[in-house]
């Protein structure tokens, strides 16, 4: 009975991290996406801007004559717009990364809450029965990686076999 109790709050508890997990993935989806749009946006609009003022300092050059200089302008302004551009880029990358990895340790430490109440509760309803459950191995394992990171919860069977120890 004990055993069936530590198996559904497991499955639970892995359905939740999967599903907190998943809604991480979507969202990070969904910011990329916002944000590749509006590069796109940003880029075209540099680039329509770019093209008026080619066509203007072109008009310019040919009647003044001042083609160094107009030359120099427009790369300047190329390069501060490239500059921006990849500062913006990398700003949100950064934060992408930042909200996965708080999204992925929220879900972990809710996990180890759920197994740790499990056990309490386990000890409070039915002390006898903690002893013979002492006997068979209990692992509950919950695996989230996250960055080459991966953490094993496996605090039901300490806390098992702890109280069985102390039950003696």
């Amino acid at each position: 009975m004990i055993l069936q109790a530590v198996e559904l709050v497991v499955v639970v508890v892995v359905v939740v991290v999967v599903v907190v997990v998943v809604v991480v993935v979507v969202v990070v989806v969904v910011v990329v996406v916002v944000v590749v749009v509006v590069i796109v946006v940003v880029v075209v609009v540099v680039v329509v801007v770019v093209e008026v003022v080619v066509v203007v300092v072109v008009e310019v050059v040919v009647a003044a004559a001042a083609t160094v200089v107009v030359v120099v302008v427009v790369v300047v302004v190329v390069v501060v717009v490239v500059v921006v551009v990849v500062v913006v880029v990398v700003v949100v990358v950064v934060a992408v990364a930042v909200a996965v990895e708080a999204a992925a340790t929220a879900a972990i430490a809710v996990a180890v809450v759920v197994v740790v109440e499990v056990v309490v509760s386990i000890k409070a309803e039915a002390p006898a029965a903690v002893a013979a459950a002492a006997e068979e191995v209990i692992v509950v394992e919950i695996v989230v990686v996250v960055k080459v990171k991966v953490i094993i919860v496996a605090v039901a069977v300490e806390v098992v076999l702890l109280l069985s120890q102390y039950k003696q």
